[in-house]
């Protein structure tokens, strides 16, 4: 689930009454997963929002505290998932920045072995949701924030990146898939008119519902066009 509070208008007890009432509508059977990343624990040479002086840089690689699931705050995804994080017998993945948290009978399967140097590819808890037949649910948010489309990234050709962040021994540095949501809301306005997509309203907000794995296979193929596209464009044959 990807959602924004703010968008569903006023609602009586706020982030804890929706999530109760996705639990409720998923039953005894059903789990529920959200997106607890953690982008603050990232090399504050790239911080932009806001940014902080040059002369802090190493000064906050060497303090600053490691990722830990039970108690680092998620940032950047809203208050309805740091609900879920929080949430009796809620499980976290071990990512120090793309971390999901999961909460039903198959936590503990999604959540388990998210690689180090694995942010949202195939050893991280969006391959497991898709061997799951999991649904994406858009509660308020939009295309944009589908963390399913990164996986298709990992499945075509990607340019690599160098990653810091803090860990358990110091500042580390690890090689990963270069990832990007730039247009994903044109992806999704694509995959919406070409898939099968359901469509409907919980109080002010637009709500879509669809699979991981359709999510995944058109974003693949998308990208896939898109992206070569783009990269004649900015480099063309000679």
């Amino acid at each position: 689930m990807h959602s924004s509070l703010s968008a569903l208008g006023w609602v009586c007890g706020g982030a804890v009454t929706i999530v109760q009432g996705v639990l409720d509508a998923l039953g005894p059977d059903g789990t529920l997963v959200v997106p607890t990343q953690t982008g603050d624990l990232s090399d504050p040479a790239l911080w932009s929002n806001p940014p902080v002086p040059e002369q802090w840089w190493e000064t906050i690689r060497a303090t600053m505290p490691a990722y830990d699931p039970l108690v680092t705050p998620s940032r950047g995804v809203g208050v309805i998932p740091e609900t879920v994080r929080t949430w009796p017998g809620a499980l976290r993945s071990a990512h120090p920045q793309t971390s999901f948290a999961a909460v039903g009978p198959h936590a503990a399967e999604v959540t388990a072995g998210h690689a180090p140097d694995c942010r949202l590819g195939e050893h991280s808890p969006l391959a497991r949701l898709e061997a799951l037949h999991a649904r994406v649910l858009l509660l308020g948010a939009g295309y944009d924030t589908c963390t399913s489309f990164h996986l298709a990234e990992y499945r075509i050709p990607t340019p690599l990146v160098k990653v810091g962040r803090p860990g358990p021994d110091g500042w580390d540095v690890v090689t990963e898939v270069s990832i990007t949501s730039d247009r994903f809301d044109e992806l999704g306005h694509d995959f919406e008119r070409d898939r099968p997509v359901v469509r409907g309203k919980v109080g002010a907000a637009g709500i879509r519902l669809f699979p991981v794995a359709d999510a995944v296979a058109y974003a693949e193929r998308w990208l896939g066009l898109h992206r070569s596209r783009e990269e004649e464009i900015l480099h063309p044959p000679v």
